[in-house]
């Protein structure tokens, strides 16, 4: 039972109230004269009358939720355990005696990516966060917000801490960039699906752009929120005026955009750097006299993962691809007994090519540990492929492991009318906000009728009902089962799937398509004879191998005939030019584009091996690289594999990530491809005694204060395998120490990230620092804090965006 504080703030947890957050603290804390560098949550020790001045200010200005000075109160930044505690009572006194009516327990991010693209583990992770959670609780918060995410699991990690640790509502906002995405690729929309089934109880937006951009992100998130959505948006870009930082978007200005938002269906506002009390004060009087206004909620059924929505509306068909499962396929098996998990990602993005939107995905053989590997293949393919996972396991703890990590919402296969099976599994989809798949059979194994089979999915929607799963969210399988040995099972099995339509509004049907083919001769005719025939009662999604083209000339043809395929636009594009449908590909529309994008991930023979080795590398598939690039040094030298292999194909992967068709995730997926073939080439160079000489050094740090190295790890990656010797000084760097590095090593490019608006102080410091003692050096900036014209005010000559960026600058001033 949730816990809260009165009859306002549970108003406001239904959508029928606004609530008014507080401003920036930050930059509060810098214009009272916080020195750079210093830790802003251990002024609530420190300082304790300062902070409770910024929050009555607020207070005074109409603000209702007043947010602790918390935001990076983490242990290792705090430097223990122990201090943790310490701060939140602190901070939450702070905000009580300000006056405020509900105290809003600050957590923000780690400062380190989580893996597989970091080294964080997830469970990690989320110790840090339980720490925060149950000390801000202990306190006497009223609310927790998870603010200013930009890795979605991530924010998983923080919001399951909260979930699991205390009864406290739990507010989660995440940040965006000017494109829309975080910087790890997640849309509004994945971050609101993925968010508010997991259990938000209000999402939204804060950070990174001002008012009038975060406006269309939010908007974005509300047709997919089904809690309340709040927005704190900055007051625009920083600049510095005689030593004083402001902001380019006034209260009024501001105001206007908060309205636009409010009308749209936004019922919780507040402000981020640069907003002052009177800001909130604008808000307070644009609210009088208003009510939230309504929203429409989308009922879809969808799927998730990091990057990528699969969206069914009512009378769509989807396709799962089912090539990565065991079960039947030798060399499957083999691939998962031996490790070679470049096979599987060789199947993900094959069957993303050929049509798949979801992908199951099943590690079930009793020789391996089907937990560890079914996880570790999840985290393999969020660098190959951008669909939704399919979960696929008959026990409920290797299911459980692997949904708790998953950045996004998954479906999961399955649960079934055994009363053990759904107590045990039902609990794990409502628990993590997963779609579920029911199958139709039971203790007394699978009915031969159609009303045996809807008695059993009747039975699985009503746990799936109680238990709070949205009847979208609940995927019935009626059960292929083989012709060959009762040719009445394809009439009990389309009537099931009619049945299940008609009496159990608003759930969604599956079926394993190739069961009803066993046993008898060229099955993949009777599939696609079936599969029509299943669409046609109303099956929603097929589990089959896309890679068939009869099965997928089915499905293209189907969504024609149904109406989803509008215009026949897809239709058109994928069979136009082909003189019969036999012969038609069964890529079409959408899935050409990806495998246009990704080069296809396909290792095939009749390129050479320079050729392959590129194409594994757009690919992020590194298993094929160490033998590729023996191939290459059998016709050529390490230099030709580094110049006309290697370097060629990451700068095509930084032309993708600059358009916005590769995202995080592929990036660092290519790089460690690229690392593969690298170190196959230091290896035959330390064997021959011979040097690859180092195009220059690069120094990196985070700043003093900050203790948040995403950036700049991922930066470190991309810049060695550019063939660059970084030398990275860490995180919360003294200015000194660095410049220190710098002089001493006499290297010519600088780089220095900084996330908190806090710490840009410092990093003004450290240039200027730099500047006197080592002037031929060049400074680039970067971070989620930075944009140009604050990089400018700090004296950088170059910002860089992100890590491709870093890569062009380093190319310039070191060839």
């Amino acid at each position: 039972m949730l816990r809260v504080r009165d009859e306002h703030l549970r108003r406001v947890l239904q959508g029928r109230d606004f609530l008014r957050f507080d401003g920036a603290m930050g930059t509060q804390l810098q214009a009272r004269g916080m020195a750079a560098g210093e830790t802003p949550e251990l002024l609530c020790l420190i300082d304790p009358q300062g902070v409770t001045a910024i929050h009555r200010a607020y207070v005074e200005a109409g603000a209702e939720a007043i947010t602790t000075n918390t935001f990076g109160a983490s242990a290792p930044k705090l430097g223990g355990e122990d201090m943790v505690p310490q701060v939140f009572e602190a901070a939450v006194r702070c905000a009580r005696d300000a006056g405020a009516r509900y105290v809003a327990a600050d957590i923000g991010p780690t400062g380190s990516l989580l893996q597989p693209m970091g080294t964080l583990s997830f469970d990690d992770a989320y110790e840090l966060f339980a720490q925060q959670v149950v000390a801000a609780d202990a306190a006497g918060a009223d609310l927790f917000i998870i603010e200013t995410m930009a890795d979605l699991a991530e924010a998983k990690a923080a919001l399951l801490a909260a979930k699991e640790n205390s009864d406290l509502p739990i507010f989660c906002t995440m940040t965006f960039d000017e494109d829309g995405r975080t910087f790890l690729g997640t849309t509004p929309e994945v971050a609101a699906v993925t968010l508010s089934s997991l259990g938000a109880n209000v999402l939204g937006v804060n950070c990174s752009l001002g008012p009038k951009d975060v406006a269309p992100i939010v908007e974005r998130m509300l047709p997919w929120s089904r809690v309340p959505v709040m927005a704190q948006a900055n007051a625009g870009l920083p600049r510095v005026e005689d030593g004083v930082t402001l902001y380019d978007v006034h209260p009024d200005e501001y105001c206007e955009a908060v309205g636009g938002m409010v009308r749209a269906g936004v019922s919780v506002v507040g402000g981020c750097c640069g907003t002052t009390p009177e800001y909130i004060r604008g808000e307070r009087d644009l609210l009088q006299g208003m009510e939230p206004a309504p929203r429409s909620v989308r009922d879809d059924f969808v799927v998730c993962s990091s990057q990528q929505l699969c969206v069914l509306r009512p009378g769509d068909v989807g396709v799962i691809g089912e090539r990565i499962n065991p079960t039947g396929k030798k060399r499957m098996k083999e691939a998962l007994r031996s490790g070679d998990y470049d096979y599987v990602m060789s199947l993900a993005i094959e069957q993303e090519r050929t049509g798949a939107q979801i992908l199951d995905v099943n590690a079930g053989l009793p020789e391996i540990d089907e937990s560890a590997t079914l996880q570790r293949l999840m985290a393999d393919l969020q660098g190959v492929t951008s669909l939704p996972l399919q979960v696929d396991s008959a026990v409920p703890e290797t299911i459980e492991a692997a949904v708790r990590s998953y950045p996004g919402k998954p479906l999961i296969n399955s649960t079934n009318g055994k009363r053990e099976t759904l107590d045990a599994v039902v609990p794990i989809a409502a628990h993590y906000g997963c779609a579920l798949v029911g199958l139709t059979i039971d203790e007394q194994g699978i009915p031969q009728t159609p009303e045996g089979r809807l008695a059993i999915a009747r039975r699985i929607v009503e746990a799936t009902d109680a238990a709070g799963i949205p009847r979208q969210d609940v995927v019935i399988d009626c059960l292929a089962m083989a012709a060959s040995t009762d040719q009445r099972a394809p009439r009990a099995i389309l009537e099931g799937i009619r049945l299940v339509k008609q009496e159990l509004p608003g759930v969604r049907t599956v079926l394993g398509v190739s069961n009803i083919s066993f046993g008898l001769p060229f099955r993949p005719l009777v599939n696609a004879t079936f599969l029509s025939a299943a669409f046609s009662a109303g099956l929603d999604m097929g589990i089959i191998n896309p890679k068939q083209q009869r099965m997928m000339d089915v499905v293209n043809s189907w969504r024609v005939l149904s109406g989803e395929d509008e215009s026949a636009q897809r239709y058109v594009a994928g069979y136009a030019t082909r003189s019969d449908a036999a012969g038609a590909p069964a890529t079409t529309g959408a899935s050409q584009q990806v495998a246009s994008e990704t080069g296809g991930g396909q290792d095939d023979a009749s390129l050479s091996p320079a050729e392959r080795a590129r194409a594994m590398v757009l690919a992020g598939r590194k298993g094929p690289m160490p033998q590729l690039m023996r191939d290459i040094l059998a016709d050529h030298d390490v230099m030709f594999a580094i110049n006309d292999v290697l370097i060629p194909a990451l700068d095509e992967v930084g032309v993708r990530f600059e358009k916005g068709t590769f995202f995080l995730p592929q990036l660092m997926a290519s790089a460690e491809a690229a690392k593969a073939g690298f170190d196959v080439l230091k290896e035959v160079n330390d064997a021959s005694g011979a040097q690859v000489a180092s195009k220059g050094q690069v120094a990196i740090c985070t700043v003093k204060g900050d203790i948040h190295d995403i950036g700049k790890n991922i930066v470190k990656m991309l810049l060695e395998n550019y063939g660059y010797d970084v030398l990275d000084l860490g995180r919360d760097v003294d200015p000194k120490v660095f410049v220190d590095a710098v002089v001493e090593h006499h290297v010519r490019l600088a780089g220095l990230s900084a996330l908190m608006t806090a710490t840009v102080p410092a990093m003004q410091e450290t240039i200027e620092l730099l500047h006197e003692r080592a002037p031929w050096c060049k400074v680039m900036v970067g971070g989620a804090v930075l944009n140009p014209e604050y990089a400018q005010m700090v004296g950088a000559d170059y910002y860089a965006k992100d890590a491709a960026e870093s890569a062009k600058i380093a190319a310039e001033i070191l060839g």
